[in-house]
């Protein structure tokens, strides 16, 4: 019986959850209400609020069950790569390729971007979704075997989460045919990275490494 009434609680709340995100792409976050969200689910507004209770919340279970069902793929992708531009695809185009449904309602939701916001992936509320997807730039890099100084090292992985960040923004804003300037951009970005990274070990380059390792030890103190 317990188990019973366990499962259909889920189920509620996932119903409740997937008619939220339809209201959200329809009439936009801003403009939707909870009760239009209850109406969608077909349940009692109570019963809305009693799963969430606020579109703040539906959003981050959004985000949360984004995170758990993009995983798996992932992690099998990164077994399966065998340098860091592969591993680096497949993080990133897999996540193009799942937000790919939900790309209006990421462009609407994009504007809250200060950490002070609970919807900001910046934020308090996101850090343990934003910690995971570090670490997979971690598993990345550690799994490419790159070298790089160790002033900078230790910011790679935290670097490259801001580096997809810039790309899914300017994905969700980029009104050319099929996203066309964003592939263009994630092509030749990722280029620029690559070679980056493969000449970032020359002694030439020391005095940069101790600035940059100064400059990173200040934004992420």
């Amino acid at each position: 019986m317990m188990k019973r009434a366990i499962r259909k609680s889920e189920e509620t709340r996932t119903r409740i959850l997937d008619a939220a995100l339809a209201v959200f792409r329809e009439r936009g976050f801003e403009r939707a209400t909870m009760r239009e969200v209850a109406q969608s689910a077909g349940v009692a507004v109570g019963a809305a609020y009693y799963y969430f209770d606020s579109k703040d919340a539906i959003v981050l279970a959004f985000y949360e069950r984004s995170q758990a069902e993009m995983l798996p793929s992932i992690r099998e992708s990164l077994s399966r790569a065998k340098t860091l531009e592969t591993r680096l695809r497949a993080v990133i185009s897999y996540k193009f390729e799942y937000f790919k449904p939900n790309r209006r309602l990421l462009g609407a939701l994009s504007s809250h971007t200060d950490p002070e916001h609970p919807l900001s992936p910046f934020g308090r509320e996101a850090r343990a979704i934003r910690d995971e997807d570090v670490a997979m730039f971690e598993r990345a890099v550690t799994e490419s075997g790159v070298r790089l100084p160790a002033t900078v090292r230790p910011y790679l992985a935290r670097l490259l989460w801001m580096y997809q960040m810039g790309l899914i923004l300017f994905w969700v804003y980029d009104g050319s045919k099929d996203q066309e300037r964003t592939s263009f951009l994630y092509e030749k970005t990722l280029k620029m990275l690559l070679v980056t990274l493969k000449i970032a070990g020359v002694p030439l380059l020391r005095p940069l490494h101790r600035l940059a390792g100064e400059l990173l030890g200040v934004i992420y103190s």
